[in-house]
């Protein structure tokens, strides 16, 4: 292996990663642009479907021909020199993480770089530890003594389909436990954020030891291709992440197959304000979390939920908490809200900004795009006040930095409005009497909680929701075994 070039260079155009070679696309190259500033700052390859072919083979012939799947020690080994490779790189991924994604610089030292990669390394452990064969001793079925064994496999070729919001952390967190349990992937990230899983591919290419094959990257524009790893027979396993309705599509799409899908999808989380906690430090709370990264999160909580006869007080202090979190250049230091992914998800939020006026409620603060700005996919940190739950901006996922204050008359009133959804991914509560915070969280069905600020964020948690939220856990044992089959193995004694 030879020393990589710097990653970052004048025009980058990225390549894909098929059967160890980076390439070209066969569709040529689409523009990669600045969210932040609407410029193009270069282009991606172009995959199509032959290359996602090509790329599924490849994978395929690296599960099934090679010992990949089990030299648990070698596996290991390839992840921590991915991780250590990535590190060094670090500067470099910083500056094309935050212009290709636009989100915030201080997110890269955390959870949309540095965080994940560091991660890798937590799957390498997973590879080496995880018990393998589990002894169950002797019994005797219709009078015959056998002695039984449990044996962990890898499910084989697992196809990875990505979103933007938070490219490093989805994309690691997908093929991290995938490549740590013996499969092979084909990644198919966002063509919004191509680079950051392309130049992933080049190191991978050119800095570690990963066999041909094992792990292949195409980036596209055409989501045909994830339809094609989808309906694909020699793939094993999907793992998506991205919108409930298309997580409906994938569920079809894999269902004549029976190809087992894995689906982290949408949510509307609620942030709970029991009337013994401090309201201030709540609301505050809330309004940074959902106009961090320009409210871009699934897990972020998008309802604020306090109580009624506190309400007036609450608006107050989420909006004054609002006001010093303007939506601003990603690479300024203390810019907490940066722009939207595109401008076609900007006017899906100021659609429901109109809805939101259209269903009588009232804009707080924010509600437009900032005067300020005459370049950039940025909408105003938002507060919406005057409506139910009922309404469509307290049950549907906007994905923009936009807060809906709800009140509530009591605890269990505080847990049915947070269950009043279709969704199950996330949440908080603030409060000081531990009986009531725990009831909350045994109230409340969702895959998450956070308690008077709590980050549940790290890679030995399991995250994934209930109800629409999706199937399964990312990240964790559990996370990690999503990836595995299990044999069971009978021997006469």
């Amino acid at each position: 292996m030879s020393p990589t070039p710097p990653l970052l260079r004048p025009a980058i155009t990225s390549d894909l990663l098929i059967d160890g070679k980076l390439i070209g696309g066969s569709g040529g190259t689409f523009d990669v642009v600045n969210p932040a500033t609407e410029e193009v700052i270069g282009q991606a390859s172009e995959g199509t479907a032959d290359d996602m072919a090509a790329a599924i083979d490849a994978a395929r012939r690296a599960f099934d021909d090679t010992d990949w799947s089990h030299d648990h020690a070698f596996r290991a080994h390839c992840l921590r020199q991915l991780r250590d490779a990535l590190l060094a790189h670090t500067d470099e991924l910083r500056d094309l993480t935050v212009a290709e994604v636009g989100c915030p610089t201080f997110l890269t030292h955390g959870p949309q770089l540095v965080g994940p990669i560091t991660d890798l390394g937590y799957f390498a452990d997973l590879a080496e530890n995880h018990q393998w064969t589990v002894d169950l001793g002797e019994a005797s079925p219709m009078g015959i003594k056998n002695r039984r064994e449990l044996r962990s496999e890898a499910i084989g070729v697992v196809g990875a389909i990505t979103p933007w919001n938070f490219p490093h952390q989805i994309n690691f967190a997908k093929i991290g436990p995938a490549l740590a349990a013996g499969c092979t992937v084909v990644l198919k990230p966002a063509p919004d954020t191509p680079w950051c899983a392309a130049l992933v591919g080049k190191v991978i290419a050119d800095e570690t030891d990963f066999p041909p094959g094992v792990i292949n990257i195409v980036t596209s524009t055409d989501h045909a291709l994830g339809e094609q790893l989808c309906t694909d027979p020699r793939v094993d396993l999907v793992s998506f992440t991205g919108s409930t309705a298309t997580g409906r599509k994938v569920m079809a799409a894999a269902a004549p197959t029976l190809t087992k899908v894995f689906l982290e999808l949408g949510g509307k989380s609620a942030f709970i304000v029991l009337d013994d906690a401090d309201l201030d430090a709540a609301c505050s709370m809330a309004a940074f979390s959902v106009v961090t990264h320009a409210g871009q999160g699934c897990a972020i909580t998008t309802r604020l939920v306090v109580p009624r006869e506190q309400l007036d007080d609450a608006v107050a202090a989420t909006r004054n908490a609002m006001a010093g979190l303007a939506a601003d250049d990603p690479t300024k230091p203390g810019t907490v809200c940066g722009p939207l992914i595109s401008a076609r998800q900007r006017e899906r939020v100021e659609g429901y900004l109109q809805l939101a006026r259209d269903e009588g409620g009232t804009i707080e603060i924010g509600g437009g795009r900032p005067a300020d700005k005459d370049a950039g996919y940025f909408v105003e940190p938002t507060l919406i006040s005057g409506l139910d739950n009922s309404a469509r901006v307290a049950q549907e996922e906007i994905f923009g930095p936009v807060l809906v204050i709800l009140p509530h008359d009591g605890d269990d009133d505080a847990i049915r409005i947070a269950n009043d959804s279709p969704y199950g991914l996330s949440g908080a509560v603030w409060g000081t009497d531990p009986e009531r915070i725990n009831a909350v969280v045994d109230g409340v069905r969702t895959g998450t909680m956070g308690v008077n600020g709590g980050i549940w964020y790290s890679a030995d948690v399991p995250f994934g929701g209930y109800k629409q939220s999706g199937i399964g856990r990312e990240s964790g044992v559990a996370g990690f075994c999503e990836y595995l089959e299990t044999k069971a193995v009978a021997t006469p004694v």
